[in-house]
């Protein structure tokens, strides 16, 4: 029994570490969806009057220009928390417990099935203008996709812990992944506005 236990730890001891790298097919999907995200949502309001990008389907409900303004202030926000993790030492559990995030993120966020309250610093003021925020958005995509595309840092052993208990500890590679995969989720909310019987034609 002991010596069956002592072979169990050294076997175990000898198994390589995981790599916290990003692999070559993680860093070319996560580049594939920061382009089509982009260029769906362009599609959806490139075309837009102002009317309609102004227009509210309900007093409660966001207009297409407030989702592109919560779009723009959640990629920056985003972002931040990739930094953070970076900053942050390694965590030693980080394979353990970050297991399988990334696969649920890729599940749930594109999807508007579940509905979640924004944090009010990435919910819509309304001081940008339409303008500002196109603008904007463009300067931090392209940031997001050099990051992407030169980075070289193990991004998975490096983790902060997301504020919605559904997600827990995420690592920076997952913390990533959300700025694409919730812009899709918004996109989505876009075509459910112009979708919005008395939206302007």
């Amino acid at each position: 029994m002991y010596l069956t236990l002592i072979l169990g730890l050294i076997a175990a001891a000898l198994l390589p570490a995981a790599d916290a790298h990003m692999s070559r097919e993680e860093r070319e999907k996560a580049i594939r969806w920061l382009n089509e995200s982009r260029t769906e949502f362009l599609q959806l309001v490139q075309d837009l009057s102002d009317e309609q990008w102004k227009w509210k389907p309900a007093p409660e409900r966001w207009s297409v220009g407030e989702v592109a303004e919560h779009i723009l202030l959640s990629e920056g926000a985003l972002f931040g928390r990739v930094r953070e993790a970076l900053a942050n030492p390694p965590n030693p559990d980080w394979e353990k417990k970050t297991a399988g995030k990334a696969e649920f993120l890729e599940k749930v966020m594109p999807s508007r099935v579940r509905r979640a309250q924004a944090p009010e610093e990435i919910q819509p003021r309304g001081n940008l203008t339409r303008a500002e925020i196109m603008s904007r958005y463009a300067e931090v995509r392209e940031k997001s996709l050099r990051f992407i595309e030169e980075t070289q840092a193990s991004l998975k052993d490096h983790t902060v812990e997301h504020p919605f208990p559904v997600f827990n500890t995420l690592n920076a590679y997952q913390w990533f992944i959300y700025i694409p995969l919730h812009n899709m989720r918004h996109d989505k909310q876009i075509e459910e506005v112009k979708a919005t019987p008395g939206f302007p034609k």
